[in-house]
């Protein structure tokens, strides 16, 4: 009796795992394909740029977790704009096309689960989502996360790596 509770425990979480996995799997391809919209959220202090990204999923709580690599991906390839009053739109820190395809070798373990993008960025309100940063479309969530991300210490990885230019170089 004992040993098939077990095996029936076992099998649920096995299935519980698996759809999480999926969730994930689904996420990953979303971020590969960097699927999300990003805009100004506010003031950040200084050094850092809030932001609000817009990421989809089926599973709201993995697009939380991949709204901190769209972030981090958007500061550095697209920029943002802004509607907020006394904060500026914002040009992407690569301004060269193709950069990330280029320097692949340094981009792919950057945004891999776990990369170095997490150092520069941190979840506003702990990742929190307001009630209408959840919107239902189709089979998917749009699921909106304020983000905060220090540009400057970013920046410095990226000169280092030589992917831009140190500011100042000529």
């Amino acid at each position: 009796m004992k040993s098939t509770k077990t095996w029936i425990i076992i099998a649920a979480a096995a299935i519980i795992a698996a759809a999480c996995g999926s969730a994930k799997k689904m996420a990953d391809s979303d971020t590969r394909q960097w699927r999300y919209e990003l805009e100004a959220a506010g003031v950040g202090v200084q050094g850092s740029w809030q932001v609000k990204v817009w990421s989809y999923s089926k599973d709201a709580g993995v697009a939380v977790e991949q709204a901190k690599k769209n972030a981090v991906h958007g500061i550095i390839f697209k920029g943002f704009t802004s509607s907020i009053r006394g904060v500026p739109s914002q040009k992407p820190i690569v301004s060269a096309p193709g950069m990330d395809v280029e320097r692949k070798d340094f981009f792919e373990p950057f945004f891999a689960d776990g990369g170095s993008y997490q150092k520069f960025v941190n979840l506003s309100n702990n990742g929190a989502i307001a009630p209408g940063d959840r919107i239902k479309i189709g089979k998917e969530y749009k699921i909106g996360v304020v983000v905060s991300v220090n540009v400057t210490a970013l920046r410095k990885e990226l000169e280092n790596a030589g992917i831009v230019k140190k500011l100042g170089a000529i």
